[in-house]
């Protein structure tokens, strides 16, 4: 609600001052190519998204996305030793890291979700429920996808040339998260 107002009193004042200076007819030429650049921009976002949700589909379906969890079931178990003696949690692990070493976050959301109010007790949230929120928001990604699709519908030529700056970047934002998770569960057990 209060954004929303803060919006309406920016887009009153920006007409108000157009008005006054007498630049309403550009004012108003220049907000109807920004939205019809913006729409164009979400576009070419959203048709990459849909292009690499639909390539995590077909990953999914021929099984590779199983052979992924397979490897990443041993991990998630010493990460979450209690939250992974329920094999539907457990699972909502896998594909919830899964999604995101795939650069899915549109669609790891969900799962994750799904397994933190499995692993919540009472309500409360618990330290397994803590050190997945830390990994969902430091993210590993070996496929950064929705970074990419945003480079590619601002123009870059290559939108993947990142990649080495971001496995650089999200190894050690994921080692730190879970290295202030561990000193914090020391801390306060």
């Amino acid at each position: 609600m209060m954004l929303g107002m803060l919006l309406l009193a920016l887009y009153l004042g920006g007409t108000l001052y157009a008005l006054w200076a007498g630049t309403a007819p550009q004012s108003g030429a220049a907000v109807m190519e920004g939205a019809g650049e913006a729409l164009g921009f979400v576009l070419r976002v959203g048709g990459g998204l849909c292009l690499w949700s639909s390539v995590m589909e077909l990953l999914e379906r021929c099984g590779a996305t199983g052979g992924l969890a397979a490897l990443l079931q041993p991990l998630l178990r010493r990460l979450f030793p209690r939250a992974s003696r329920d094999e539907e949690t457990l699972a909502a692990l896998t594909e919830n890291i899964s999604a995101d070493l795939l650069g899915l976050g549109n669609a790891a959301t969900p799962a994750g979700i799904r397994a933190a109010r499995r692993m919540a007790r009472d309500g409360q949230a618990t330290d397994e429920v803590c050190l997945l929120v830390v990994l969902n928001t430091a993210s590993l990604q070996l496929l950064p996808t929705g970074i990419a699709a945003v480079r590619a519908a601002a123009g870059a030529s290559a939108a993947f040339d990142i990649l080495p700056a971001v496995w650089l970047s999200s190894a050690l934002s994921v080692g730190a998260g879970l290295l202030s998770a561990a000193l914090l569960r020391r801390l306060w057990p």
